[in-house]
């Protein structure tokens, strides 16, 4: 498995919020070799892998992306928009995609400096001063795209020094990554429960697809995969989540405290670095609506630190994508069914 080579295809692939299907087939064809895939009505992508025993345990990533969607098509072919999950400042002079009856190109256009008045210059930029340009005229642009239509940042993706790797929607193109390197892990691995891997959707947008698919499975135990701040310059001040070293295990309410033990366990059993975050609260991740479908789910959550979050530059390390994998792999390859009962129970 050429794991930065998969991360790259992930990364320039598109699937925003709601249109999970333009990803799929790039998704079946990294995850047909694992197991049997199918689709729910929401669209969440399932890989299920047989076990010997019974049980069913659940991986979850969610494939989505943050977006914008054309709100106005004006004179000489430029959009309006509105955004999702994107900060407005990380939009100017980007390239992006509009997901019309065609895929075209644009840019994220603004006035420049010099035109700008003095106040224009100093003031925080909004989003209705930056304008999509097709570059086409209105009647070319209004034969392809309608108002409603998706548009993605167009970013390839650049490897940097020490297996980092700057690219876009690595939140959460990253975690699908790890799970399949936990199925590649575990496929010549006789584990007792099925494993099921599920590419949930519309999590940008209230992680909505989580709820559906946990009650499509119903798993004895979940395992949420996502990715979380790093610590230090431009990241979140309060943390210790460093890029790097390895993946950062959650402690909280929204988390099942002996399953969080025994996978931190099998970290140090098999020597796989990992850090540790506390989240009082909701997590804002899949493990919320997985945590409290029906009479609830034991759930751990563990995320992959990256750097500028909801960026088109989101900076991941590829041995962290990686750990993240092995050590769901190995904690899935030494849970016995007869074990379950008693993990997860409080």
């Amino acid at each position: 498995m050429d794991e930065k080579k998969l991360l790259k295809t992930l990364c320039e692939s598109h699937g925003p919020s709601g249109k999970e299907y333009l990803i799929h087939p790039v998704i079946e064809d990294i995850f047909s070799p694992y197991g049997e895939i199918s689709k729910d009505n929401l669209n969440n992508l399932y890989i299920k892998k047989k076990g010997e025993s019974k049980g069913k345990i659940m991986i979850m990533a969610h494939c989505d992306e943050i977006f914008l969607m054309v709100t106005e098509i004006l004179e000489r072919g430029f959009l309006k928009v509105k955004s999702r999950g994107i900060d407005v400042k990380t939009l100017v002079s980007q390239e992006v995609v509009i997901h019309g009856k065609k895929q075209i190109k644009g840019v994220m256009g603004i006035k420049p400096p010099h035109l700008m008045t003095k106040e224009d210059r100093e003031k925080a930029v909004s989003l209705d001063e930056i304008l999509v340009d097709t570059g086409y005229s209105k009647e070319e642009v209004e034969s392809i795209v309608e108002v409603g239509d998706f548009i993605t940042i167009n970013r390839e993706s650049v490897e940097l020094l020490n297996d980092n790797i700057g690219c876009k929607c690595a939140d959460n193109r990253a975690g699908v990554l790890s799970m399949a390197v936990a199925l590649n892990e575990l496929r010549d691995i006789k584990h007792d429960l099925d494993v099921y891997s599920v590419c949930s959707v519309q999590e940008e947008v209230g992680a909505r697809g989580a709820g559906s698919a946990a009650y499509n499975i119903m798993p004895s135990i979940g395992i949420v995969i996502d990715t979380t701040f790093h610590s230090g310059s431009l990241g979140y001040e309060e943390g210790d989540n460093v890029v790097g070293n390895g993946p950062v295990i959650c402690i909280g309410p929204n988390i099942h405290p002996k399953v969080r033990k025994r996978l931190m366990d099998t970290g140090k059993k098999y020597n796989i670095p990992y850090q540790l975050e506390v989240e009082p609260g909701s997590t804002g991740t899949d493990a919320w609506p997985l945590q409290i479908t029906k009479e609830g789910v034991p759930t751990v959550l563990i995320s992959i630190p990256i750097k500028y979050m909801h960026s088109s530059v989101e900076v991941v390390n590829i041995k962290d994508v990686n750990n993240t994998g092995r050590l769901i792999a190995k904690f899935i390859e030494d849970l016995k069914v007869e074990e379950v009962e008693g993990l997860i129970c409080f």
